[in-house]
C-alpha cells in the first residue's frame, strides 16, 4: 500500500547554462511525471513532484510541488529531500541533461564571432546517487530512446537496471510517432504499455506489491 507513503517524483527537462542568455535543453514536455504524481496522490500517497521548466499546469490538489530550471538545481533539490526525508520510492521521470559546458561565460558571448565551439563534459548521473541516500527505498529509472524498436528499448533499459542500482526501469521510445513503454525488474518485462497512463497504472502496481 502507498496511503501515507512519501513518493518523489522528478519530471520535466534540464537546463545547463552556456552563457548569461544561452542555455542547452531538451524537447520533454514533464507528462509523464505529472501523470505519475496525479496517480500516486489519489492512491493516497504523500507526493513530491520536482518539476522542470514548460508551459504544462503544474498539478493541483494535495501534490506538493518544487519547481527546478537548471540541472543544479535539480541535483540540489534531490540531496536536500532525501537528506531531511524519509521517501518509500523516488521515481526519476525527469530528462537530465547528460552533458553541460566545461566552462560557462559569466557575460553575454558576443554574435559577432564567424563560429564558437563549446567544450561539454558528461554531467554527474544523479540516478546513480539515490540508494546511497537512503538504501531501502525503492528506486524507478526512465530510458528513453527516441526511434528504438522493442528489442533495443529493453536492452536499453536492462543495462540502466545493471548500472543504476535502480529496482524498476521505464523503456519507453516514440517510434513511428506512437508512444510505446515497457517496464522492466531483475526478473521480469511488462508491456508493451501503448499509453502513459497505461504504464502509468502498471508502475504503480509494482511499486505497490514491494511496499
Amino acid at each position: 500500500m502507498v496511503t501515507n507513503k512519501r513518493i518523489l517524483i522528478t519530471a520535466g527537462p534540464t537546463w545547463v547554462e552556456i552563457d548569461r542568455v544561452r542555455l542547452i535543453s531538451n524537447l520533454a514536455t514533464g507528462e509523464t511525471g505529472l501523470i505519475l504524481a496525479d496517480k500516486f496522490s489519489k492512491l493516497g500517497a504523500k507526493v513530491t513532484l520536482l518539476l522542470g521548466p514548460g508551459s504544462f499546469c503544474a498539478p493541483t490538489g494535495k501534490v506538493k510541488v518544487i519547481r527546478f530550471k537548471y540541472f543544479s538545481e535539480l541535483a540540489g533539490l534531490l540531496d536536500q529531500e532525501l537528506k531531511t526525508k524519509k521517501y518509500a520510492a523516488v521515481i526519476h521521470a525527469a530528462a537530465v541533461a547528460d552533458y553541460q559546458p566545461k566552462v560557462v561565460n559569466r557575460s553575454k558571448i558576443s554574435s559577432n564571432r564567424k563560429s564558437w565551439s563549446i567544450n561539454l563534459v558528461p554531467t554527474p548521473k544523479l540516478i546513480r546517487a539515490l540508494k546511497v541516500y537512503q538504501p531501502d527505498l525503492i528506486a524507478v529509472g526512465f530510458k528513453f530512446e527516441p526511434d528504438a524498436a522493442r528489442a533495443g528499448l529493453i536492452a536499453k533499459g536492462e543495462s540502466l537496471l545493471k548500472k543504476a542500482d535502480v529496482d524498476l526501469v521505464v523503456a519507453n521510445s516514440n517510434q513511428h510517432q506512437g508512444y510505446q513503454a515497457y517496464i522492466l525488474d531483475d526478473l521480469n518485462k511488462y508491456g508493451p504499455f501503448l499509453s502513459k497512463t497505461k504504464m502509468a497504472v502498471c508502475l504503480s502496481k509494482l511499486i505497490r506489491d514491494r511496499l
